[in-house]
């Protein structure tokens, strides 16, 4: 099998799915030339096993980035694009994210934003600020359609995000989580709209209820289940997924 792309960038690759995503890509038979595994302290405690992951594995380069910080960004994309040199990016996976369980007697604003800045303009920030790298690597790819081994932006969605699912799941109402997935799974589309005709793809994808520090123990899945399902999935998404919102089998779900 192919490499699923041959450069790819996760954020929030610390714990949970971005450690678990690029601990599989690494390990995979055809792994990515270059990995950019991404997260705020790369040297405190939380980065630990990352560093630990990256000492047994050259293809991943270990890179500072937080989402909510613009020269973060910024320095994190001069990073990538030394390693890259004349090459562009192909995959990024917008992972970093915050989930709140606030109620609405609990809700206070700054609860909001907190989860808008890090869930929503985060990864729009992201997006644009490596826009120039994914364009080089879709105009450089030699490859006509859209695919992840082209260019793609990945937004890891939840199903809590979906509106037209919100009666039907039972979970506490979560505001700040569910309304800012929601705006985040908005934000794939325009990018999907605006980035087709430069040949970028755009996908939202739940991962399921995963047991990781945010999914906490209740959850009924392991992450490494998880993410082969999304890897699997990323690897079959093509122009006429692009806008879709799927989850880690390949389900198409309502906005």
């Amino acid at each position: 099998m192919a490499a699923l792309a041959r450069s790819i960038l996760v954020t929030g690759s610390s714990r949970g799915i971005g450690l678990e995503l690029v601990t599989q890509l690494a390990a995979s038979p055809r792994p990515p030339q270059h990995i950019f595994a991404t997260c705020r302290d790369l040297e405190g405690p939380r980065g630990k096993a990352l560093r630990e992951l990256a000492a047994q594995h050259p293809s991943i380069k270990l890179v500072q980035l937080d989402v909510v910080n613009l020269a973060s960004i910024r320095g994190a994309v001069r990073a990538v694009g030394s390693h890259l040199k004349d090459q562009g990016l192909n995959l990024l996976v917008n992972n970093a994210g915050v989930s709140l369980h606030t109620t609405l007697r609990s809700l206070d604003s700054q609860e909001m934003l907190s989860a808008f800045a890090i869930n929503v303009v985060g990864p729009l920030l992201v997006a644009k600020e490596f826009l120039p790298l994914l364009e080089k690597a879709a105009k450089g790819a030699g490859k006509r359609g859209l695919s992840c081994s082209r260019a793609a932006v990945i937004n890891v969605s939840t199903k809590l995000g979906s509106i037209g699912l919100c009666l039907g799941v039972p979970e506490a109402p979560m505001y700040p989580y569910r309304a800012s997935k929601a705006a985040q799974n908005m934000v794939t589309r325009c990018l999907a709209a605006e980035l087709r005709d430069q040949g970028i793809l755009c996908a939202a994808i739940h991962p399921g209820w995963v047991k990781t520090d945010m999914g906490t123990e209740k959850a009924p899945l392991m992450a490494e289940h998880s993410v082969r399902g999304i890897l699997t999935v990323l690897a079959g998404l093509s122009q006429d997924t692009s806008g879709a919102f799927l989850d880690w089998e390949g389900n198409s779900l309502p906005w």
